[in-house]
């Protein structure tokens, strides 16, 4: 009887996307490096995430929609969510469709995010060219773009905001 080699998995790929599944979603190219990083052949792992997905355990607009309203909470804008989405391997295409839908569906307001974000790290704005930028360099690391950064600046501390 042959011995396993150390680096021969000692489980399916299956059983190890079931595993990490079950603590949290995971987007097809992200589920894909972790099977192929625990030493699983990249045809057999290409085949297991078909299956997953025709079966519904894993889905890409699932996790892109799950990713988008945790960073929403988070106070990120679009532009870093974007990234954050496309280094974990989602189609470009299906973010645009995410986070146009979460848009028309009233599920955020990147302007009014982009004030409420600003008025959380900031109590009161300042005039003085230094801390001007302080903010600015906040909502761009934010994710945040040009627009909602000036709309921000001129709003975050309204009487009806955060």
């Amino acid at each position: 009887m042959r011995e396993p080699s150390a680096n021969a998995p000692t489980s399916s790929p299956r059983d190890d996307a079931i595993r990490l599944l079950a603590r949290r979603d995971y987007a097809r190219g992200e589920l894909c490096e972790r099977l192929v990083a625990k030493g699983h052949p990249m045809e057999a792992v290409a085949a297991c995430l078909d299956e997953l997905a025709e079966q519904g355990l894993q889905s890409d607009a699932r996790f892109a929609a799950l990713f988008l309203r945790s960073r929403v909470a988070r106070g990120q804008g679009p532009l870093k969510i974007r990234v954050e989405l496309e280094r974990r391997g989602v189609d470009r295409d299906l973010i645009a469709a995410t986070l146009a839908e979460a848009e028309r569906e009233g599920e955020v307001d990147w302007f009014a995010l982009a004030a409420e974000t600003l008025a959380r790290r900031f109590s009161h704005p300042d005039v003085s060219p230094r801390e001007r930028a302080r903010r600015e360099r906040f909502l761009v690391s934010r994710g945040f773009s040009f627009d909602h950064l000036r709309h921000a600046l001129a709003h975050a501390w309204d009487a009806d905001t955060g």
